[in-house]
């Protein structure tokens, strides 16, 4: 997934635009389709822009004040990365539902639409956020905590669909090829989840790795890896990031 904030939305559109071939008689080289925001409103201010063809995932921390405008402003999003509190997965269940309602409307298919729409557009993906790390400056779940948050989400949030969980490790414990105990971490809360649930903890997403620790973090498990800056560039400024 490539982490776009503070990115022009112009740079977002190249990306995901069809590139075309290398050689006359070459395929069409695949566009880039998964974006990740760390800001609400600068997500859903390139959402009103760009083609719902993007798929967008939230992978900030996200306010709880914010995630039902979110779910609910955003047909297009893939999925929202750091849901740390059962009361963020209620507030982004109505969201989804909101949306889902606003999409039936669209459609004149009236009410009760929903049952009759496609599960990846009724249902919207959240991970949960763990804090492997133990750093008080980052944001989620005690691994112990981690199987409680799942089961709400899974037994009380009817528009959201468990989708994995992620984690924002301590760069520094991937330096010199060393095996990141964060990332292990997540392993084994994931593991702890699938148990609690009776699912298969390969049906469960690991989500860890960016720009600085992506290649350890791959070779330990990782199904996704956040990389941002080694594709875009340098980031400037948040008051100074021209966006739209």
């Amino acid at each position: 997934m490539l982490v776009s904030k503070l990115k022009p939305a112009r740079d977002i559109l190249a990306l995901h635009a069809a590139a075309p071939p290398a050689a006359p008689d070459a395929a069409p080289r695949p566009r880039a389709e998964h974006f990740g925001e760390n800001y609400a409103q600068e997500l859903q201010a390139k959402a009103a822009a760009l083609p719902r063809t993007v798929k967008w995932h939230f992978v900030g921390g996200l306010q709880a004040n914010k995630a039902r405008a979110l779910a609910a402003g955003v047909p297009n999003l893939w999925c929202v990365s750091g849901v740390d509190s059962a009361r963020k997965a209620d507030l982004l269940d109505r969201g989804r539902a909101a949306a889902v309602e606003a999409r039936a409307r669209e459609r004149g298919e009236g009410r009760g639409a929903e049952e009759d729409e496609d599960e990846g557009e009724r249902r919207l993906r959240v991970k949960i956020q763990v804090n492997t790390s133990g750093e008080a400056q980052k944001a989620g779940v005690a691994p112990a905590d981690a199987p409680a948050l799942a089961r709400h989400v899974v037994e009380r949030c009817p528009h959201l669909r468990l989708a994995g969980l992620m984690t924002v490790g301590a760069v520094a414990r991937s330096a010199d090829g060393a095996e990141n105990e964060d990332f292990r971490a997540l392993a084994r809360a994931r593991d702890d989840v699938a148990a609690a649930l009776g699912v298969p903890a390969a049906g469960l997403e690991l989500s860890m790795g960016m720009s600085a620790d992506f290649e350890a973090a791959v070779a330990m498990g990782s199904d996704e890896v956040r990389v941002g800056s080694s594709i875009f560039g340098e980031r400037p400024p948040r008051r100074a990031a021209e966006t739209a």
